[in-house]
């Protein structure tokens, strides 16, 4: 089991949310289990960036970026070297902390409009 720690799950000065997952989970899987704000307009099937998050400890325990990956993380805003997209990138067993994105942030906002005035 690795733990995975969201900063910022639900916006800016947002606490933390720290989630437990079996190797092989994607980041993306692992936020929506645990409520972390992290957009997937495409549905977690690698056809946009909405998903962009970046890894901020742990990210050599990742799985390789694939070259679609690759393709598609040139579309997203802000891009690091620590960026990942979270449908994309499997869980090992080295605990993570990620940062989501400004992108993503809005990105699930805006698949949930509803839950825009709901109190973080």
């Amino acid at each position: 089991m690795a733990k995975l720690t969201f900063r910022n799950p639900s916006g800016p000065g947002s606490l933390p949310i720290v989630v437990e997952v079996e190797a092989g989970t994607t980041i993306l899987d692992a936020a929506e289990a645990c409520g972390a704000r992290v957009g997937h307009a495409c549905g977690g099937n690698l056809a946009c960036s909405t998903c962009h998050v970046y890894v901020e400890r742990g990210l050599e325990s990742l799985d390789e970026v694939a070259d679609k990956e690759n393709d598609i993380m040139d579309k997203a805003f802000d891009v690091r070297p620590e960026s990942r997209l979270g449908c994309q990138a499997h869980v090992a067993d080295e605990d993570l902390e990620i940062e989501i994105s400004e992108e993503s942030l809005k990105a699930w906002l805006d698949e949930h409009p509803e839950l825009r005035k709901v109190a973080r």
